[in-house]
């Protein structure tokens, strides 16, 4: 939920508790205590959404087996970096080599069954060539007879396409036994850093699937394109777009900021334990950085939805909800004139608290930015909460040294 919300709900709800404890509503003694103010200036504001996730590496490649069976080598160990190409294990490929020689067989008997048949239909087509010209010149073949060798040539025809048939499936069964032969052998599909292992020589490898877990060998990773896949709350997701700027914290380097660019937002949900919490993905490419990331690091990311360059700001603590007349809410959590709350400061002039409506814009870390309202150069009430929200127009204001707008750090 955005923190303007939450700070302006909070300031409607907890109004009423603030002015039971220091009195009727009626009550106009100031709050004691010396009230912190600052002077409205300007700086740059930056709103942004925060997410929290892991590290991962841009390209990585998941290798299970397409077949089953004891691993008799492994030719590469976690941490070790492998070209495309290279050898990677060896599993137990005693059984497929077994079924490429039956396959092969095969193919061989169906190819000498289906030559029997070529010269059985050649026959067949000379014997009824021979027929039809003696049935044409002497009339020594009946008709019968020239019909049953007609007859015997589309037989022989008929079981040739079958033959023919059966080569072909029996090549094709071939095919799929020197595939899986050639299965047995695992090669790295591209260049990269081995990150997981999970097969030992000796252990059986068996067929992966997306809900056996177990069956991934290994993973093959490009550790010079790291992502941050940070879950982003379902309130947040629709201001944030392909190309905002992020900055990204990784708790195992504490004192560095990784910035990237958003690359990717989720099209679907995914739920926690009840309805309510649903999350999005969204992908953060890492900048180049010479701070060797691991994957599956835990990190927290803010990324940057909007920003406004030198506009003028207050701190997120002065702004408060009154009536238009500057009174604190009832005990009713309403007005004190019962009309509308409206958003607001207090500026101090002589020493005295002035209510100023104003309208507000994007928030940051620790401002707000002014839309309208105010011009720059006034005082205003920035704290305590307590003090903030116990203020009425015309109060007395005890204040503090002025802290004037210091150069505004990003984000602020």
């Amino acid at each position: 939920m955005k923190k303007k919300t939450l700070l302006i709900a909070g300031a409607v709800c907890l109004a009423p508790l603030l002015l039971a404890g220091i009195g009727a509503a009626t009550d106009r003694t100031p709050p004691a205590g010396a009230a912190r103010t600052e002077v409205v200036g300007r700086r740059d504001l930056f709103s942004t959404v925060t997410g929290s996730g892991m590290v991962q590496p841009r390209h990585k490649v998941d290798i299970s087996s397409d077949v089953s069976g004891r691993v008799l080598q492994v030719a590469v160990q976690e941490g070790q970096w492998v070209e495309k190409g290279a050898l990677l294990l060896r599993i137990d490929d005693s059984r497929e080599a077994s079924s490429v020689l039956r396959a092969q067989a095969a193919v061989e008997q169906a190819q000498a069954s289906a030559e029997q048949v070529r010269a059985n239909l050649h026959q067949a087509e000379s014997t009824l060539e021979r027929s039809q010209q003696l049935a044409g010149t002497r009339g020594w073949v009946t008709a019968a007879e020239l019909d049953q060798a007609r007859s015997q040539v589309a037989v022989q025809q008929a079981q040739l396409r079958a033959g023919e048939f059966a080569v072909q499936q029996a090549q094709a069964s071939l095919a799929e036994a020197r595939d899986a032969l050639s299965k047995c052998t695992l090669y790295a599909p591209a260049a990269g850093l081995v990150t997981r292992l999970n097969i030992q020589e000796g252990e059986t490898a068996v067929v992966g699937s997306t809900n056996n877990p177990g069956s991934l060998l290994l993973t093959i990773a490009d550790p010079s394109e790291m992502e941050a896949r940070i879950r982003v709350d379902e309130t947040d997701v629709p201001s944030i777009q392909v190309g905002d700027r992020a900055t990204v914290r990784i708790d195992a380097f504490p004192r560095q900021v990784f910035p990237g660019r958003v690359v990717r937002v989720a099209n679907s949900a995914s739920r926690g334990g009840g309805a309510q919490s649903a999350h999005f993905q969204v992908v953060i490419a890492l900048d180049p950085t010479r701070v060797p990331l691991h994957p599956e690091l835990s990190a927290n990311a803010d990324v940057v939805t909007e920003e406004r360059r030198q506009v003028l700001a207050i701190p997120i603590l002065a702004l408060t909800a009154r009536d238009r007349a500057g009174h604190r809410p009832d005990a009713a959590g309403g007005a004190g004139d019962g009309g509308p709350l409206v958003e607001g400061v207090f500026m101090v002039e002589d020493g005295v608290a002035r209510w100023t409506p104003v309208r507000v814009g994007i928030v940051g870390k620790t401002y707000f930015e002014v839309a309208s309202g105010l011009r720059g150069g006034e005082t205003v009430v920035s704290g305590s909460y307590q003090l903030v929200r116990g203020l009425e127009d015309g109060d007395d204001v005890v204040a503090a040294p002025v802290r004037a707008p210091a150069a505004a750090p990003r984000g602020s």
